[in-house]
Protein backbone atom coordinates (compact mmCIF):
# COMPACT_ATOMS: atom_id res chain seq x y z
CA UNK A 1 0.00 0.00 0.00
CA UNK A 2 0.79 3.55 -0.70
CA UNK A 3 2.77 5.40 2.53
CA UNK A 4 0.31 8.38 2.77
CA UNK A 5 1.81 11.16 5.31
CA UNK A 6 -0.68 10.81 8.50
CA UNK A 7 -1.38 13.72 10.07
CA UNK A 8 -4.31 13.20 12.83
CA UNK A 9 -6.47 15.32 13.66
CA UNK A 10 -5.96 17.20 17.31
CA UNK A 11 -9.72 17.71 17.57
CA UNK A 12 -11.80 14.56 17.27
CA UNK A 13 -15.65 15.00 16.52
CA UNK A 14 -17.92 13.56 18.58
CA UNK A 15 -19.66 10.97 16.55
CA UNK A 16 -23.34 12.07 15.16
CA UNK A 17 -26.23 9.42 16.70
CA UNK A 18 -27.18 6.29 13.98
CA UNK A 19 -30.89 7.98 13.80
CA UNK A 20 -29.44 11.73 13.28
CA UNK A 21 -26.92 10.66 10.10
CA UNK A 22 -29.08 11.25 7.00
CA UNK A 23 -26.99 11.59 3.68
CA UNK A 24 -24.00 14.03 3.39
CA UNK A 25 -24.47 15.96 6.64
CA UNK A 26 -21.86 14.68 8.65
CA UNK A 27 -17.95 14.76 7.87
CA UNK A 28 -15.21 12.28 8.83
CA UNK A 29 -12.26 13.88 10.51
CA UNK A 30 -10.19 13.54 8.00
CA UNK A 31 -9.28 14.06 4.66
CA UNK A 32 -7.09 12.41 1.74
CA UNK A 33 -5.15 14.33 -0.88
CA UNK A 34 -2.88 13.28 -3.71
CA UNK A 35 -1.67 16.41 -6.05
CA UNK A 36 -0.72 16.21 -9.39
CA UNK A 37 2.04 18.95 -11.46
CA UNK A 38 4.08 18.40 -14.56
CA UNK A 39 6.89 20.15 -12.71
CA UNK A 40 6.89 17.05 -10.27
CA UNK A 41 9.44 13.68 -11.61
CA UNK A 42 8.91 12.10 -8.35
CA UNK A 43 6.11 9.40 -8.69
CA UNK A 44 3.87 8.02 -6.49
CA UNK A 45 4.57 4.43 -6.40
CA UNK A 46 6.49 2.18 -9.33
CA UNK A 47 2.82 1.79 -11.37
CA UNK A 48 3.02 5.62 -11.67
CA UNK A 49 6.53 6.13 -12.70
CA UNK A 50 6.18 6.72 -16.28
CA UNK A 51 6.53 10.31 -16.26
CA UNK A 52 3.48 10.51 -14.18
CA UNK A 53 3.49 13.70 -11.26
CA UNK A 54 1.18 12.63 -8.89
CA UNK A 55 2.63 13.27 -5.87
CA UNK A 56 2.44 14.25 -1.90
CA UNK A 57 -0.57 11.48 -0.74
CA UNK A 58 -1.19 12.65 2.72
CA UNK A 59 -3.98 12.15 5.38
CA UNK A 60 -4.63 15.34 7.19
CA UNK A 61 -7.39 16.93 9.70
CA UNK A 62 -10.74 17.99 7.49
CA UNK A 63 -10.66 21.31 6.29
CA UNK A 64 -10.97 24.30 3.69
CA UNK A 65 -8.72 23.23 0.66
CA UNK A 66 -6.07 25.97 -0.69
CA UNK A 67 -6.64 26.95 -3.79
CA UNK A 68 -6.31 29.77 -6.31
CA UNK A 69 -8.81 31.82 -7.39
CA UNK A 70 -7.81 31.41 -10.60
CA UNK A 71 -8.13 28.07 -10.65
CA UNK A 72 -9.71 26.04 -13.21
CA UNK A 73 -12.11 24.30 -11.33
CA UNK A 74 -13.76 27.68 -10.58
CA UNK A 75 -13.87 29.34 -14.40
CA UNK A 76 -13.61 26.46 -16.68
CA UNK A 77 -15.36 23.54 -14.52
CA UNK A 78 -12.82 20.69 -14.34
CA UNK A 79 -14.66 18.72 -11.91
CA UNK A 80 -15.38 15.11 -11.41
CA UNK A 81 -16.41 13.09 -8.69
CA UNK A 82 -17.29 9.10 -7.34
CA UNK A 83 -19.38 7.96 -4.90
CA UNK A 84 -19.47 4.84 -3.51
CA UNK A 85 -19.41 2.97 0.30
CA UNK A 86 -17.72 1.66 2.92
CA UNK A 87 -20.16 -1.02 4.32
CA UNK A 88 -19.26 -2.56 7.67
CA UNK A 89 -20.71 -6.18 7.48
CA UNK A 90 -22.30 -8.53 10.17
CA UNK A 91 -19.11 -9.99 11.12
CA UNK A 92 -17.38 -6.56 11.53
CA UNK A 93 -15.54 -6.53 8.11
CA UNK A 94 -15.51 -3.68 6.00
CA UNK A 95 -16.04 -4.01 2.38
CA UNK A 96 -15.62 -1.51 -0.74
CA UNK A 97 -18.29 -2.97 -3.59
CA UNK A 98 -16.60 -3.26 -6.92
CA UNK A 99 -14.65 -0.18 -6.61
CA UNK A 100 -12.81 -0.35 -9.94
CA UNK A 101 -15.97 0.06 -12.13
CA UNK A 102 -15.72 3.41 -9.61
CA UNK A 103 -11.48 4.04 -10.87
CA UNK A 104 -12.68 3.11 -14.51
CA UNK A 105 -15.79 5.95 -14.28
CA UNK A 106 -12.99 8.68 -13.22
CA UNK A 107 -10.95 7.52 -15.62
CA UNK A 108 -13.57 8.26 -18.72
CA UNK A 109 -14.78 10.94 -17.49
CA UNK A 110 -11.34 12.80 -16.73
CA UNK A 111 -10.56 11.95 -20.64
CA UNK A 112 -13.40 13.69 -21.62
CA UNK A 113 -12.41 16.75 -19.53
CA UNK A 114 -9.06 16.75 -20.80
CA UNK A 115 -8.18 16.03 -17.13
CA UNK A 116 -5.51 13.39 -15.66
CA UNK A 117 -6.81 11.21 -13.23
CA UNK A 118 -4.68 9.05 -10.83
CA UNK A 119 -3.54 5.63 -11.44
CA UNK A 120 -5.60 2.64 -10.37
CA UNK A 121 -2.94 2.04 -7.60
CA UNK A 122 -3.50 5.38 -6.00
CA UNK A 123 -7.47 5.38 -6.25
CA UNK A 124 -7.62 1.88 -4.54
CA UNK A 125 -4.78 2.56 -1.90
CA UNK A 126 -6.20 6.10 -0.83
CA UNK A 127 -10.03 4.34 -0.30
CA UNK A 128 -8.25 1.28 1.92
CA UNK A 129 -6.12 3.61 3.59
CA UNK A 130 -8.95 6.38 4.10
CA UNK A 131 -11.19 3.39 6.02
CA UNK A 132 -8.41 1.98 7.91
CA UNK A 133 -7.76 5.79 9.13
CA UNK A 134 -11.96 6.94 9.61
CA UNK A 135 -12.70 3.23 11.11
CA UNK A 136 -14.55 4.35 13.78
CA UNK A 137 -16.93 6.27 11.45
CA UNK A 138 -17.83 3.22 9.49
CA UNK A 139 -21.42 3.08 11.51
CA UNK A 140 -22.75 -0.67 12.59
CA UNK A 141 -26.66 -0.30 12.47
CA UNK A 142 -28.03 -2.19 9.28
CA UNK A 143 -28.41 -0.22 6.26
CA UNK A 144 -25.96 2.45 7.20
CA UNK A 145 -22.19 3.31 5.64
CA UNK A 146 -19.82 5.43 4.94
CA UNK A 147 -20.30 7.49 1.57
CA UNK A 148 -16.96 7.78 0.16
CA UNK A 149 -16.48 11.13 -2.28
CA UNK A 150 -13.32 10.52 -4.43
CA UNK A 151 -12.85 14.18 -6.39
CA UNK A 152 -10.97 15.35 -8.94
CA UNK A 153 -10.52 19.04 -9.95
CA UNK A 154 -8.36 21.65 -11.96
CA UNK A 155 -6.02 23.41 -9.80
CA UNK A 156 -4.03 25.16 -12.49
CA UNK A 157 -4.08 29.16 -12.24
CA UNK A 158 -4.95 30.45 -15.53
CA UNK A 159 -7.59 32.66 -17.21
CA UNK A 160 -7.91 31.23 -20.70
CA UNK A 161 -9.53 28.32 -22.30
CA UNK A 162 -7.48 25.48 -21.94
CA UNK A 163 -7.13 22.14 -19.99
CA UNK A 164 -5.49 22.77 -16.55
CA UNK A 165 -1.61 21.72 -16.13
CA UNK A 166 -2.16 20.93 -12.35
CA UNK A 167 -4.74 18.81 -10.50
CA UNK A 168 -5.71 17.99 -7.41
CA UNK A 169 -7.63 14.21 -6.13
CA UNK A 170 -9.24 14.47 -2.82
CA UNK A 171 -11.25 11.78 -0.74
CA UNK A 172 -13.48 12.67 1.88
CA UNK A 173 -16.03 10.49 4.02
CA UNK A 174 -19.45 10.82 5.34
CA UNK A 175 -21.42 8.26 7.52
CA UNK A 176 -24.51 7.50 6.05
CA UNK A 177 -27.71 6.24 7.54
CA UNK A 178 -30.34 3.65 5.70
CA UNK A 179 -31.97 5.28 3.03
CA UNK A 180 -35.21 3.39 3.32
CA UNK A 181 -35.08 2.97 7.01
CA UNK A 182 -36.52 -0.61 7.93
CA UNK A 183 -37.25 -1.68 4.25
CA UNK A 184 -37.65 -0.46 0.69
CA UNK A 185 -40.10 2.06 0.12
CA UNK A 186 -41.78 3.34 -3.40
CA UNK A 187 -41.31 7.32 -5.02
CA UNK A 188 -43.34 9.22 -7.36
CA UNK A 189 -41.36 10.26 -10.18
CA UNK A 190 -42.45 13.49 -12.43
CA UNK A 191 -41.62 13.32 -16.25
CA UNK A 192 -39.44 16.42 -17.10
CA UNK A 193 -40.59 17.75 -20.72
CA UNK A 194 -39.02 20.84 -20.39
CA UNK A 195 -35.82 20.90 -19.11
CA UNK A 196 -32.73 18.04 -20.28
CA UNK A 197 -30.16 17.00 -18.31
CA UNK A 198 -27.21 16.41 -21.20
CA UNK A 199 -27.10 16.07 -24.85
CA UNK A 200 -26.25 14.03 -27.96
CA UNK A 201 -21.84 14.44 -27.93
CA UNK A 202 -21.72 16.38 -24.28
CA UNK A 203 -20.72 15.35 -20.52
CA UNK A 204 -23.62 13.42 -19.41
CA UNK A 205 -21.61 9.95 -19.46
CA UNK A 206 -19.35 11.49 -17.29
CA UNK A 207 -20.03 12.38 -13.47
CA UNK A 208 -18.78 15.86 -13.45
CA UNK A 209 -19.98 18.37 -11.39
CA UNK A 210 -22.11 20.58 -14.34
CA UNK A 211 -24.23 17.25 -15.19
CA UNK A 212 -25.99 18.15 -11.47
CA UNK A 213 -26.02 21.57 -11.99
CA UNK A 214 -28.18 21.33 -15.13
CA UNK A 215 -30.58 19.31 -12.77
CA UNK A 216 -31.36 21.54 -10.00
CA UNK A 217 -33.94 23.67 -11.11
CA UNK A 218 -35.83 20.69 -12.88
CA UNK A 219 -35.56 18.35 -9.64
CA UNK A 220 -36.51 21.74 -7.36
CA UNK A 221 -39.55 22.23 -9.36
CA UNK A 222 -40.48 18.52 -9.55
CA UNK A 223 -40.14 18.40 -5.52
CA UNK A 224 -42.50 21.76 -4.85
CA UNK A 225 -45.26 19.67 -7.13
CA UNK A 226 -44.74 16.34 -4.68
CA UNK A 227 -42.42 14.30 -6.50
CA UNK A 228 -39.38 12.64 -5.07
CA UNK A 229 -37.10 13.23 -8.56
CA UNK A 230 -37.51 13.72 -12.39
CA UNK A 231 -37.71 10.94 -15.11
CA UNK A 232 -35.42 12.84 -17.73
CA UNK A 233 -35.82 12.23 -21.59
CA UNK A 234 -33.35 12.53 -24.28
CA UNK A 235 -32.17 16.02 -24.68
CA UNK A 236 -32.77 15.75 -28.86
CA UNK A 237 -36.04 14.90 -29.12
CA UNK A 238 -37.85 14.59 -25.60
CA UNK A 239 -39.15 11.24 -26.96
CA UNK A 240 -36.81 8.72 -25.56
CA UNK A 241 -36.32 8.12 -21.47
CA UNK A 242 -32.96 8.42 -20.24
CA UNK A 243 -32.70 8.40 -16.45
CA UNK A 244 -34.59 8.94 -13.20
CA UNK A 245 -33.09 11.48 -11.15
CA UNK A 246 -29.37 11.07 -10.39
CA UNK A 247 -29.99 6.73 -10.95
CA UNK A 248 -29.98 4.94 -14.17
CA UNK A 249 -33.47 3.49 -14.45
CA UNK A 250 -34.93 0.15 -15.48
CA UNK A 251 -38.69 -0.87 -16.53
CA UNK A 252 -40.19 -4.73 -16.05
CA UNK A 253 -42.41 -5.27 -19.40
CA UNK A 254 -44.04 -8.36 -19.54
CA UNK A 255 -41.38 -10.55 -18.26
CA UNK A 256 -38.36 -8.67 -19.48
CA UNK A 257 -36.59 -5.85 -18.32
CA UNK A 258 -35.74 -2.94 -20.35
CA UNK A 259 -33.24 -0.34 -19.28
CA UNK A 260 -31.39 2.65 -22.15
CA UNK A 261 -28.27 1.30 -23.40
CA UNK A 262 -25.32 3.31 -22.46
CA UNK A 263 -24.26 6.33 -24.64
CA UNK A 264 -22.49 9.69 -24.33
CA UNK A 265 -25.51 11.24 -22.18
CA UNK A 266 -26.09 8.15 -19.59
CA UNK A 267 -24.35 7.75 -16.90
CA UNK A 268 -22.42 4.07 -16.81
CA UNK A 269 -23.81 3.06 -13.10
CA UNK A 270 -22.26 0.07 -10.85
CA UNK A 271 -25.39 -0.79 -9.80
CA UNK A 272 -26.98 -0.69 -13.09
CA UNK A 273 -24.09 -3.28 -13.95
CA UNK A 274 -24.25 -5.51 -10.66
CA UNK A 275 -28.22 -4.91 -11.47
CA UNK A 276 -28.10 -6.56 -15.30
CA UNK A 277 -25.95 -9.29 -14.05
CA UNK A 278 -27.79 -10.32 -11.40
CA UNK A 279 -30.83 -10.55 -13.90
CA UNK A 280 -29.12 -12.79 -16.15
CA UNK A 281 -28.12 -15.10 -13.48
CA UNK A 282 -31.43 -15.76 -13.07
CA UNK A 283 -32.53 -16.17 -16.53
CA UNK A 284 -34.65 -12.92 -16.85
CA UNK A 285 -33.55 -11.27 -19.98
CA UNK A 286 -32.52 -7.90 -19.97
CA UNK A 287 -33.13 -5.59 -23.28
CA UNK A 288 -31.30 -2.63 -23.63
CA UNK A 289 -32.81 -0.39 -26.08
CA UNK A 290 -34.36 2.81 -26.38
CA UNK A 291 -37.96 3.63 -24.93
CA UNK A 292 -40.46 5.87 -26.02
CA UNK A 293 -42.48 7.87 -23.41
CA UNK A 294 -45.38 6.65 -25.13
CA UNK A 295 -44.34 2.83 -24.97
CA UNK A 296 -44.10 3.78 -20.95
CA UNK A 297 -48.03 5.08 -21.37
CA UNK A 298 -49.47 2.32 -23.12
CA UNK A 299 -47.47 -0.20 -20.88
CA UNK A 300 -48.86 1.63 -17.68
CA UNK A 301 -52.59 1.75 -19.41
CA UNK A 302 -52.46 -2.37 -20.31
CA UNK A 303 -50.98 -3.50 -17.06
CA UNK A 304 -47.61 -5.00 -18.75
CA UNK A 305 -45.45 -2.36 -17.43
CA UNK A 306 -45.41 -3.78 -13.30
CA UNK A 307 -42.02 -2.36 -12.41
CA UNK A 308 -39.91 0.82 -12.72
CA UNK A 309 -36.73 1.23 -10.33
CA UNK A 310 -33.88 3.26 -10.46
CA UNK A 311 -30.54 2.15 -9.31
CA UNK A 312 -27.57 4.33 -7.90
CA UNK A 313 -24.97 3.86 -4.69
CA UNK A 314 -27.26 6.22 -2.66
CA UNK A 315 -30.76 4.03 -2.74
CA UNK A 316 -28.97 1.03 -4.24
CA UNK A 317 -32.95 0.13 -5.89
CA UNK A 318 -35.46 2.53 -5.34
CA UNK A 319 -38.68 1.46 -6.63
CA UNK A 320 -41.24 4.14 -8.64
CA UNK A 321 -44.78 3.85 -7.39
CA UNK A 322 -46.38 6.71 -9.50
CA UNK A 323 -45.02 8.70 -12.64
CA UNK A 324 -46.48 12.38 -13.40
CA UNK A 325 -47.16 12.73 -17.24
CA UNK A 326 -48.95 15.66 -18.88
CA UNK A 327 -50.18 16.31 -15.38
CA UNK A 328 -51.80 13.42 -15.16
CA UNK A 329 -50.82 11.00 -12.02
CA UNK A 330 -50.45 7.06 -13.30
CA UNK A 331 -49.45 4.16 -11.32
CA UNK A 332 -47.12 1.76 -11.40
CA UNK A 333 -48.10 -2.06 -10.79
CA UNK A 334 -49.83 -2.09 -7.18
CA UNK A 335 -48.02 1.54 -6.54
CA UNK A 336 -46.10 -0.62 -4.24
CA UNK A 337 -42.70 -2.28 -4.30
CA UNK A 338 -42.44 -4.97 -6.53
CA UNK A 339 -41.18 -7.92 -5.74
CA UNK A 340 -38.43 -7.92 -8.55
CA UNK A 341 -37.64 -4.64 -6.81
CA UNK A 342 -37.88 -5.84 -3.10
CA UNK A 343 -35.28 -9.21 -4.36
CA UNK A 344 -33.00 -7.45 -6.59
CA UNK A 345 -32.58 -5.01 -3.11
CA UNK A 346 -32.08 -7.69 -0.84
CA UNK A 347 -29.16 -9.85 -3.27
CA UNK A 348 -27.50 -6.40 -3.56
CA UNK A 349 -27.05 -5.49 0.19
CA UNK A 350 -26.67 -9.23 1.10
CA UNK A 351 -23.63 -9.19 -0.81
CA UNK A 352 -22.28 -5.53 0.39
CA UNK A 353 -22.88 -6.74 3.94
CA UNK A 354 -21.12 -9.92 3.51
CA UNK A 355 -24.59 -11.36 4.20
CA UNK A 356 -23.86 -14.00 1.40
CA UNK A 357 -21.22 -15.67 0.06
CA UNK A 358 -19.63 -13.09 -3.31
CA UNK A 359 -19.29 -15.79 -6.20
CA UNK A 360 -18.82 -12.80 -7.86
CA UNK A 361 -15.97 -11.33 -6.73
CA UNK A 362 -17.45 -8.17 -6.40
CA UNK A 363 -16.03 -6.78 -2.47
CA UNK A 364 -13.12 -5.70 -1.84
CA UNK A 365 -12.02 -6.00 2.38
CA UNK A 366 -10.58 -3.34 3.72
CA UNK A 367 -7.38 -4.82 5.43
CA UNK A 368 -7.89 -3.80 9.48
CA UNK A 369 -4.67 -2.00 10.79
CA UNK A 370 -2.93 0.63 12.65
CA UNK A 371 -4.35 4.07 11.90
CA UNK A 372 -0.62 4.86 12.31
CA UNK A 373 1.16 5.57 8.71
CA UNK A 374 2.23 2.37 6.82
Amino acid sequence: MIAFRFEPTKQPKTLPPTQDLGFGKHFTDHMLLVECSSQITQAVSDVDAEACAWHSPRVIPYGPLPLDPAASVLHYGQALFEGLKAYRGDDGQVRLFRPEMNWKRLQAGADRLCMKAPPLKVFIDSLLRFCQIEDRWIPKAPGTALYLRPTLIGTGAFLGVRPSKEYLYYLIGSPVGAYYGEGAESVKIKVEQHYIRAAPGGIGAAKTGGNYAASLKAALVAKQQGYAQVLWLDGAHKEVVEEVGTMNVFFKLGDKVFTPPLNDSILPGVTRDSVIQLLGAQNIEVVQRALKLDEIREGLKSGQLSEIFGTGTAASISPVSTLGIDGQQLQVGQGQVGPLSRQLLKQLTDLQYGRSEDTWGWTLPVPQGPTSPL
